[in-house]
This record gives structure tokens, C-alpha cells and sequence, in this order.
């Protein structure tokens, strides 16, 4: 395996593992903004407030992606073992 070889198999890896999880972290981010937002207009600062929506965003982008998720992950999988055979 030649360097440039295995940089690129590096690169994809990467850029598969920010493609996965963009998805929860915008929602993640959503809810925060949305949660921070409501704080700052009701003055509530309770700390534990800001957890709970986020957490809940998170694990509803993920049932909602996993599909979509599982298919990337088995696409790049299936190519990275197609590629194994030429590798030396």
C-alpha cells in the first residue's frame, strides 16, 4: 500500500465520520439555541434545563437518520473490503 493510498482511505474514513454525525450535532445545536433562547427571555437559569432538550434532539435525529446512517456505513464498509483485495 503506497502512502497516498492510505491517506485517502484516511481522508474517506474522516469525512464518512463527519458526515455521520452532522446530523445529530445540528439538531444538538438547534435545541440548545432554542433552549437558550427561552432561558434568556423567562430569566430561568436552571442548568439542568439546557440537558434534557438536547439529549432528547439527539436521540430523535438519530432514530430519524439511522437508516440513512447504516447505509453510508455499509456502502464505505463494502467499497474499503473491495479495495482489500488490491492492496499489497
Amino acid at each position: 500500500m503506497s502512502p497516498s493510498e492510505a491517506i485517502s482511505i484516511f481522508q474517506n474514513a474522516l469525512l464518512l465520520a463527519l458526515l455521520l454525525a452532522a446530523p445529530m450535532l445540528a439538531f444538538g445545536l438547534v435545541a440548545g439555541l432554542v433552549v437558550s433562547i427561552f432561558q434568556a427571555v423567562t430569566q430561568i437559569q436552571e442548568m439542568t434545563l439546557s440537558f434534557v432538550p438536547k439529549i432528547l434532539a439527539i436521540v430523535a435525529s438519530l432514530f430519524l437518520f439511522l437508516p440513512w446512517m447504516l447505509n453510508k456505513l455499509m456502502y464505505y464498509t463494502i467499497e474499503l473490503f473491495g479495495a482489500a483485495g488490491s492492496i499489497r
